[in-house]
C-alpha cells in the first residue's frame, strides 16, 4: 500500500499542485476532507488529496469537473471513471459519489454534502426540466430522479426509487413511483 502510495504521489502531482493553486481549492479541499470522512481515513491535507485521486476514480471525476478545462489535460495522467457523468454545473461542496459505476448525474443544482451512489440516474426527459437537490440529500443505488423537481434538504431517495414529484425536507422514500416512508424520523405512508 505505502508503495502504491508512493507511485500514486508522482503520477498525481501535476494534479496536487493544480489544487493549491485553482481558484476552487477551498471548496475542493471541503470536497477532500468530505471523501476522508466517509471512508474513516485520517491523512494530512497533501496525502488525503493524493491517496483519493489515486484510489477513487469517482473522487477524480468530481475533482476534473471542479477544475474544468485542466481536467482533461489530467486526464491523460489519471483517468477518470469512463461510467461516470457529471455534467451539472452547480454543485455544493462535499459531494460524495460511492461507486459512481454507470450513474448520470445531470440535475440543475446540487447542494451540500450530498451522496450519490452507484447505478443513479438524476436528469430529464425530453419534456422535463432538471432535478435540485437540496443539502444533505442521499440517492441510493439504481434510484432515478427524473425532471423539474426538487429533493428537499437531508432527504434519502431509496435504492431503486423512482422519484418524479418534489420530495418534502426530511423524508425517505422508496417505490415506483417513490412514496413516502418517512417524515420527520416518523413512519408515515404518503403518496407524493
Amino acid at each position: 500500500m505505502l508503495l502504491k502510495l508512493l507511485f500514486e504521489s508522482i503520477r498525481c502531482l501535476p494534479h496536487l499542485i493544480l489544487f493549491h493553486l485553482h481558484s476552487n481549492r477551498k471548496l475542493i479541499w471541503k470536497d477532500t476532507l468530505r471523501w476522508l470522512h466517509c471512508y474513516h481515513i485520517s491523512h494530512t491535507k497533501s496525502i488525503g488529496f493524493i491517496y483519493l485521486l489515486g484510489f477513487h476514480p469517482e473522487f477524480r471525476n468530481l475533482f476534473y469537473k471542479r477544475v474544468g478545462i485542466w481536467g482533461n489535460i489530467l486526464n491523460l495522467i489519471c483517468p477518470k471513471m469512463s461510467t461516470l457523468f457529471i455534467t451539472t454545473e452547480v454543485i455544493g461542496e462535499g459531494l460524495f459519489i460511492q461507486h459512481g459505476f454507470a450513474t448520470y448525474i445531470a440535475a440543475k443544482a446540487i447542494g451540500n454534502n450530498c451522496w450519490i451512489n452507484q447505478q443513479v440516474t438524476i436528469g430529464y426527459s425530453s419534456t422535463l426540466g432538471l432535478p435540485v437537490l437540496l443539502d444533505n440529500v442521499v440517492v441510493n443505488a439504481g434510484a432515478k430522479v427524473i425532471g423539474n423537481v426538487t429533493i428537499g434538504n437531508n432527504s434519502k431517495i431509496g435504492a431503486n426509487a423512482v422519484v418524479v414529484k418534489d420530495v418534502p425536507d426530511n423524508c425517505v422514500v422508496v417505490g415506483v413511483p417513490a412514496y413516502i416512508v418517512r417524515r420527520n424520523g416518523q413512519r408515515v405512508n404518503e403518496i407524493l
